[in-house]
């Protein structure tokens, strides 16, 4: 049985594995102000920096459409997958669930759909994708690639510490005088991403922060995956020196944010994401 694997953009994986892992990628879309959407993707990490710079608005992003699924899960079956297992972006975060799974349920009686809510964001979602990936390709059922890419999810955590407070003040999260008060004091938040964003606790330097990052990393114990996931992060070679010591066998999986992510996080970004083994 033939399984073909699916995810969104929002799990940031790098272009070149995608393609070398044979993994489609549906699309999310981004919008500055009035401007045109941009599809997720299509544009450099450069140019969506200097963009964001320059805009007095956030960008607002767009989940796919049911038809955008729909069409992927056809291309699939088209090919001569027998099965398609999904993994989304969470469904907290995103209506990306709710779209993959209704095309799921257009397409069945041409070929089965399973749809994996990741309950998670970024390269956390890449690694569940590529856990999927891995039972597909060692020629698993449908099911079963379906419960490895469950078994990965639950096990996926992902940490991250924003560099700068302009996004959420940017997005309303927080006032302008709390922004200025934060950046004055060189205050990094650190978040977890689950199913939902939550604030995990507060750092003073970055240099703080990037050991707190590692020291979690660290107390998960020996790892199956690890990622490091950044948006145009200066330090990033720095950062993941201090992984070195707890990387799995299959090494640190570097990336950069995306569009999607990054109208949310911010530059200088730098996030963490792993598999206890």
């Amino acid at each position: 049985m033939s399984v073909h694997i699916v995810t969104d953009s929002a799990s940031d994986l790098p272009k070149d594995l995608v393609s070398e892992r044979g993994i489609t990628v549906v699309p999310l879309t981004v919008r500055f102000g009035d401007a045109p959407e941009i599809v997720d993707g299509s544009i450099t990490p450069d140019d969506f920096w200097a963009r964001c710079s320059s805009s007095a608005v956030l960008p607002q992003t767009s989940a796919p459409s049911t038809g955008d699924f729909e069409e992927a899960f056809r291309k699939a079956a088209a090919a001569g997958a027998d099965g398609v297992v999904c993994v989304t972006l969470a469904s907290g975060l995103s209506a990306t669930f709710s779209s993959a799974s209704a095309a799921a349920e257009s397409v069945k009686d041409d070929i089965a759909v399973r749809v994996v809510d990741s309950r998670t964001a970024s390269l956390g979602e890449g690694l569940i994708t590529l856990a999927a990936a891995d039972s597909a390709e060692s020629g698993a059922g449908l099911e079963a690639v379906e419960g490895a890419t469950r078994n990965a999810a639950d096990r996926t955590k992902v940490f991250a510490a924003l560099d700068t407070l302009e996004f959420l003040k940017k997005g309303g999260r927080i006032g302008g005088a709390q922004a200025l008060l934060g950046s004055l004091l060189s205050i990094k938040p650190i978040i977890e991403v689950g199913n939902v964003v939550t604030p995990e606790s507060k750092q003073r330097t970055r240099s703080r922060a990037m050991q707190y990052l590692a020291d979690k990393v660290k107390a998960a114990g020996p790892l199956e995956r690890l990622g490091v996931v950044h948006g145009r992060a200066p330090d990033v070679e720095e950062f993941t020196d201090l992984l070195d010591d707890y990387s799995p066998s299959g090494g640190i999986l570097v990336s950069d944010v995306g569009a999607v992510i990054g109208a949310h996080s911010g530059p200088r970004l730098l996030g963490v994401t792993f598999q206890p083994a």
